[in-house]
Parts: structure tokens; sequence; C-alpha cells
């Protein structure tokens, strides 16, 4: 009887290490998976980004690089629209890949094109509170670097939504600074939403900004240094700027556009809405013959483009930083001077990627479970059975 009882606990005993063992083995390949999908692959595909070289004078002429990191469409999902589990992971995403670029690129501004909230047209005072400190959460950033935000629709509205108290909720949060030098370079940062030029009080008062900060960068330019006009005004760098906004400037359609992250080919035919895709060609116009940019960089889309507008003016559609939006987010590094920038893309992860390790993580410990309850044969045993058949035959 002592016997049978000393097999019985041998057995039980071996039971639960075997049990237990396979326990640690499926928890281990969850870990590994988690670890993999949600923290490593960051770093991984964020690391292969380089900061493009930008032309310097040869001579000694005191210029600095500026690194700026360019967002668009975050598009944080409200209270209203999306599933709480979709909310969750995209933002969870959003913060991982810019915490990682941060920390490994190391920029020294980062700007976001617009869009920043997905219900910032209609959310009541308590949903507008909730989403800006999960804003603040998701793309917290050291002192050194600076963070600045232009308003989308999705922010402050339609040019037939819009008002007053929208955009100064929005600018409450964010700084309304709209002309911006550091290290001798200018940027310029319009509320494209307001350019409706229907002659609305908040477009008269959105074309006044630009029409001063043209007077201000005209002051400026070395030919106007000793116009009376320009006396009082502070001395900006002789630099012609760079613009950003939400609405790219006006075109027909992403016809000519290319690349992986430009617009799926079905829809790259359909015609721009002026005003509503795109800005109308007479606000672009304007915006190109007061500010005289250099370069463009604009959002709106969800993704990529590369236009050339009039005399050579290159305008740059940031593809969204959302994986809600896309399935290959990615963001633009720029390297810039006074007079010279180079820009480069960078890469988020494929969510394609994300979900077949997840496939594989499961499908393997499909294959654990099985191979433990002896429901599937080992290679090795399957392999040994076959060689006794093949040798009796």
């Amino acid at each position: 009887m002592a016997l049978i009882r000393l097999g019985f606990g041998r057995q039980h005993l071996c039971l639960l290490r075997r049990r237990s063992f396979l326990l640690s083995k499926l928890i281990a390949v969850v870990f590994a998976a988690l670890l993999f999908c949600e923290f490593l692959i960051y770093y991984l595909v964020i690391f292969r980004c380089d900061w493009p070289e930008v032309k310097t004078p040869a001579h000694n002429s005191g210029q600095e690089t500026l690194k700026a990191m360019f967002l668009a469409d975050t598009h944080l999902l409200g209270e209203i629209r999306g599933h709480w589990l979709d909310k969750l992971r995209r933002e969870w995403q959003m913060e991982r890949a810019f915490q990682t670029a941060l920390w490994l690129l190391q920029p020294e501004v980062v700007f976001i094109l617009g869009d920043i909230f997905d219900e910032g047209k209609w959310s009541s005072p308590q949903a507008w509170a909730d989403d800006v400190e999960r804003f603040q959460k998701i793309f917290r950033h050291p002192r050194h670097v600076l963070l600045k935000v232009v308003a989308g629709n999705h922010d402050i509205g339609f040019h037939y939504q819009m008002s007053t108290y929208k955009i100064k909720r929005f600018e409450k949060v964010f700084n309304p600074e709209r002309l911006f030098s550091w290290k001798g370079i200018n940027f310029v940062m319009v509320n494209s939403v307001a350019l409706e030029g229907d002659g609305c009080n908040l477009c008269s008062e959105a074309e006044a900004e630009i029409i001063d900060i043209s007077h201000k960068l005209n002051c400026s330019r070395e030919q106007e240094h000793h116009s009376s006009r320009c006396i009082d005004e502070q001395p900006l760098p002789a630099s012609a700027p760079v613009l950003l906004q939400h609405f790219p400037l006006y075109r027909r359609s992403d016809a000519n556009c290319s690349g992986d992250d430009a617009a799926p080919l079905e829809e790259r035919d359909i015609p721009f809405k002026e005003r509503y895709d795109a800005l109308s060609r007479e606000a672009s116009q304007k915006l190109l013959w007061w500010l005289r940019p250099r370069l463009v960089l604009s959002g709106h889309t969800h993704s990529a483009c590369e236009v050339l507008h009039g005399a050579g003016t290159m305008e740059i559609s940031v593809p969204s930083f959302s994986w809600r939006n896309r399935n290959n987010p990615s963001f633009i590094m720029g390297m810039l001077t006074p007079t010279e920038y180079a820009l480069a893309k960078c890469y988020l992860p494929y969510e394609n990627t994300v979900l077949a390790t997840y496939c594989v993580a499961i499908g393997f410990l499909v294959v654990l479970m099985l191979a433990h309850f002896k429901l599937l044969a080992s290679p090795l045993l399957f392999g040994w059975n076959l060689l006794r058949k093949l040798k009796t035959t």
C-alpha cells in the first residue's frame, strides 16, 4: 500500500513538473512576443534612420545646422468615435514610436502639422481637457526639445465649423506663434483652415497676420534693410522661410505622387476639392507670393507626395503618424541651415509585421500545447517510426 502511494506521489510530482515546465515555456513565448512587438521593434526599425547630410558653405560662414522632425495627422481619438481598445492600441504605438525617435535621433525641434486630435472640432470642454492630457503624455519631451504645432481641420473644424472659441482653446494649449526663428532659420506656421478667402472675420485676421509676417520677412532681406518702412521692425534672419501648414497647397490630385507611402493607386487620380482636400488656387498663390518660401511642408492627405510649385518651391506632404490611417506610418527628418536643407524619411514598423509576429507566436504556442498533450508527435519520433516501418517492409 505504501509503495502504491509512493508511486502515485511520484507520478503526481512528475505531472506537476511537466505542467509547470509547459507554463514556463508558454509565459516565455508570450513575454518574448510582447517584448519584441511592443518595445524592441521600434528601436530596431528607427535605429536604421539617419539624418541627411546638408550642404554647407565652403567658407566659414558661421551657419549652424538645425535638426527638425516633422509629423502630421496623429488623430488622437476622442470619446465619441473609435473603440476604446483601438484608442489604447493606436496611442501606445504612437507613444512608443515618438519616445524611441526622440531617444535615438535627438532632434532639436519637432513640428506636428495639424489634426493632432480626431474630435477637437466638436469635443466638449471636459473631453478636450482629457484629449490634451493624453497628448501631453504621449508626446512628452525634454525641455531642450521644442514642440511646435499648427492647427488642422479636426482640431478646430473646417471653415464652416471653425469659431473663435475653438481657435482660442487650441492656442491656449499650443503656442500660437506664427513666425518662429532659430539658428538663423525662419519658420512660418499658418492656420490654413482659415484661408477660405470669403472675407469672414477669422479669415481676414489670418490673412492680416500673413501680410504682417510677409512685411517682416521682406525687411529681413538684404535689399530692403535700409527701407524707411523697416526702421521699427525687429530684424529677422535674412533667410527664406520654411512654410508649415495643415492643408497642402493647391494641386489637382495625387496623380504625380509616388512611393511606398503615397496614396493607393486607385485613389491617386481622384480630383482634389479646393478648400477641402487642398487650399484653393488663389490662397496658394497668395502664400507663395507673400512669403516666398524655400520649402513647404503640409499634412492632411495622410499620404506622401512631393510637388514642385511656381519657381521651384518644393512642397512635401507628410504622411500620417498614426497606424489607424496607414499600415506604414512615417515622419520626415530635416537638417536645415539658413540657406540649405536636406530631408530624409523615417518609416515606423509596418503593422503587418507586428501582426505576423503575433500570429507566429500564437502558432508556436499551439504547437507547444499539442506536443505537451501528445497530440502532436515530435519530428524525431515521427522520423524514427517512419524508418522502422521502412525496414519492416
